[in-house]
This record gives structure tokens, C-alpha cells and sequence, in this order.
């Protein structure tokens, strides 16, 4: 259960998950903007770190097959606790878009993202509705795939510091970049998965 590629995808989903816990919880934690946004506009920001935090640690745990094979009633709990998660944090991640740094380029890029994370979590939750288990994985590993953004984010931004790109610059380009190169990524793979009979991603 606790194999190296899950540990590669749970280790930093479980710090960015601790650190937007510790944005909410200490007033001197973290960067000077999330605070002034928080001060701003708190009900988006506390629902779109405390939705997306919840929603990436229980996500990392609904990808792991051997867990799903295990302990079936854990993975429909959490399943339920992701859904939540991705409804509370996609509802504040699209309200806080529209006042996103960087203006239009940003508000797009962030906003189009809480939307497909809204859309393919609802849709692998109607299918699951359905009993269609099948499907149902595959949607949900799209919006995995785009709940880990968080992650990449959060790569990009101290690279391109390191680089020396202006952050304004920097940002609009990884506004995008968090999140279509996940969901491309992602399709690849269920489509190949298809093609060689493969059963869907599982770590």
C-alpha cells in the first residue's frame, strides 16, 4: 500500500495540504497576499483552502488502489469527503479567481480550472451513482489530476523565482500551466490504459 509512486504523490500532497492548514489556523503563516485576501474576501479563502486541502490529502488515499481493494467502506467515506472537499474549495477557488493576481490572463486560467475540477468531480460522482465503477475512476482521476495543482503550483512559482521571472509574469503563465499539463497528462494515460487493456491509473 505504501509503495514508492503513491508516496511520490501523497508526501507532497500532504504538505500542501498542512500548509493551507496553517494559513487558516496562524495569522503569521505564509505569504503576505494570502492574508490581505483573506482579509478581503474571508469566506472564499477559507472555504477554497480548507475545500482544496481536504480534497487533496483524502484524494491521495482514493487513488491507492491496494486501500480501495482493502478497505472499500474507508474508500467510499473518504470518496464522500473528497466530493465535499472539491465543492467547497471549487465554489471559493471561482469567487477569489475573479480577483486574482495578474488580471484577465489569471482570472481565466484560475477560474476555467475551479470549473473543470467542479465538472469532472460532479460527473464521477453521477457515475458512481450509477454504479458505473469504470467510468467513474476515470472521471475521478481527472479531477485528482486537477486537485493536484495545488502541488504544481507550487513548484513552479519558487522555479520561476529561482529563474528570475518577474512573479506577476511568472503567475499568469502558471496559472495555467498547474493545471492543463496535469489534465493532459492524465488523458494521456486513461487513453492509453485503453489501448494496451490496461485497467485505469492506479498507484
Amino acid at each position: 500500500m505504501l509503495n514508492g509512486r503513491w508516496l511520490l504523490l501523497a508526501i507532497p500532497a500532504a504538505l500542501v495540504a498542512a500548509y493551507a492548514g496553517a494559513v487558516l489556523l496562524f495569522p503569521t503563516f505564509g505569504a503576505p497576499f494570502l492574508h490581505e485576501r483573506l482579509a478581503d474576501m474571508p469566506l472564499a479563502v477559507v472555504a477554497h483552502l480548507s475545500g482544496g486541502a481536504t480534497a487533496l490529502f483524502a484524494g491521495a488515499f482514493q487513488v491507492n488502489a491496494a486501500l480501495r481493494r482493502r478497505a472499500l467502506r474507508v474508500h467510499r467515506w473518504l470518496g464522500r469527503v473528497y466530493v465535499a472537499g472539491v465543492a467547497v474549495g471549487g465554489a471559493g477557488g471561482l469567487v477569489l479567481a475573479t480577483r486574482s493576481q495578474g488580471g484577465l490572463v489569471t482570472h481565466w486560467g484560475f477560474g476555467l480550472l475551479a470549473i473543470v475540477w467542479l465538472v469532472t468531480t460532479t460527473a464521477g460522482y453521477v457515475r458512481i451513482r450509477q454504479r458505473d465503477d469504470v467510468t467513474h475512476r476515470r472521471w475521478m482521476l481527472r479531477s485528482y489530476a486537477l486537485t493536484f495543482a495545488a502541488v504544481t503550483l507550487r513548484i513552479y512559482l519558487p522555479l520561476a523565482m529561482i529563474g528570475g521571472i518577474p512573479f506577476i509574469e511568472a503567475y499568469r503563465v502558471i496559472s495555467w500551466a498547474c493545471w492543463v499539463p496535469n489534465l493532459v497528462a492524465i488523458e494521456w494515460w486513461l487513453r492509453r490504459s485503453v489501448r494496451v487493456g490496461a485497467p485505469p491509473l492506479t498507484v
